[in-house]
């Protein structure tokens, strides 16, 4: 080994409608690259070998997971990143039913479910279960579990559709011994 540092590579992309140019060397990811020299945190560094789904972005519409993606693979290409999801300040639809339907708790993997469910409604404005459950497998939640998700998914693409707003959660029933303790 010469001891020399790779030469790095002028890359230029457009990330969340933006243009970016910057240099990388030809091994860093592309996580590597929006977090470290792009200061674009959102996603996030999960398991670093593509199986958690916590750094995924959008290459041309497509979900990937960041950290898999070589950064010079990105040149001429276009990117959604989490924090090209809002909208000029106001949550999309998608990040307020995740808001409102409690579909998070550590937030680690939220970027990557909100990215991966943005990618399935775009294609799929009125997708089952089945469908949502399907594109979000690539995504794993360690904290909160699926179903508050899968929630959030349809309730954000009613709510896209037009067809109503994000349906409460039931409360609690009561069980017997509470209702026995309520009538002593």
């Amino acid at each position: 080994m010469s001891g020399k540092a790779p030469a790095k590579m002028a890359i230029s992309t457009t990330i969340n409608g933006q243009t970016y140019d910057f240099l990388c060397e030809p091994r860093q990811s592309l996580l590597e690259v929006l977090r470290d020299t792009l200061q674009l945190t959102g996603a996030k560094e999960g398991c670093n070998n593509g199986n958690c789904g916590a750094c995924t972005v959008l290459l041309d519409g497509e979900p990937v997971n960041s950290c898999i993606v070589l950064a010079v693979e990105v040149h001429g290409h276009e990117l959604t990143t989490i924090e090209g999801i809002a909208d000029k300040g106001h949550l999309h639809p998608i990040q307020q039913c995740f808001l409102e339907g409690a579909a998070l708790q550590c937030g680690i993997c939220t970027p990557g479910f909100i990215v991966a469910a943005k990618a399935l409604l775009d294609k799929k404005p009125n997708p089952g279960e089945e469908e949502i459950r399907f594109a979000l497998a690539g995504n794993l939640c360690r904290c909160t579990g699926y179903d508050k998700i899968v929630r959030s998914v349809k309730a954000a693409a009613e709510r896209m559709s037009g067809n109503g707003s994000l349906k409460q959660n039931p409360q609690p029933t009561q069980t017997s011994q509470q209702q026995a303790q309520q009538q002593q």
